[in-house]
């Protein structure tokens, strides 16, 4: 079953994605050339954007590919300001997360109530995956811009000392 689902999910998404492109997401040639509306074009745009979400929150690495091998932007956001890491990250898709840091994906991107994939990957216990993410330190812009530290949020979901023993781990 799963096999047939992310063969109709990587068909639909290949389809979409192809017309897309190479229509521009402006146009759509019918029986008649005509100009889309900005409403179509944004609907257009919300399926593509919706089928990468899913791709990345269900780990679909197939579909994942194709979007990015045709340019599909990696730092996309969804309605809820999160992007395609942070929800592989908090899903636990390790393979995913890897896909997109190889495509230039944001590590310090935040939502908007200011977390990280890190902190999602932490606030699920993804340990593996926020030691992927800690690779690249984001606490810098944190301190800058007033935002939680990676260690602030360890401390108020609990997780404090399971960072901190991670960190120390990183430095030997």
């Amino acid at each position: 079953m799963k096999v047939v689902l992310n063969g109709v999910m990587m068909s639909l998404a290949s389809i979409l994605l192809m017309t897309m492109l190479t229509l521009g997401i402006t146009k759509i040639h019918a029986r008649e050339p005509a100009q889309v509306t900005q409403q179509q074009a944004i609907n257009s745009q919300q399926e593509l954007i919706t089928l990468f979400f899913a791709a990345a929150k269900t780990g679909n690495q197939d579909v994942i590919n194709e979007f990015l091998k045709h340019g599909f932007p990696v730092d996309v956001r969804n309605g809820a300001c999160y992007t395609p890491l942070m929800m592989a990250a908090y899903y636990g898709h390790q393979d995913t997360v890897t896909t997109l840091l190889k495509y230039g994906a944001d590590h310090c991107a935040r939502d908007s109530k200011g977390n990280t994939a890190m902190m999602g990957a932490m606030f699920k216990l993804e340990w593996a995956i926020v030691k992927q993410l800690r690779q690249i330190d984001c606490d810098v812009n944190a301190k800058q811009s007033g935002q939680k530290t990676a260690a602030e949020f360890a401390k108020v979901i609990g997780q404090e000392k399971q960072l901190q023993k991670m960190v120390q781990g990183q430095k030997k």
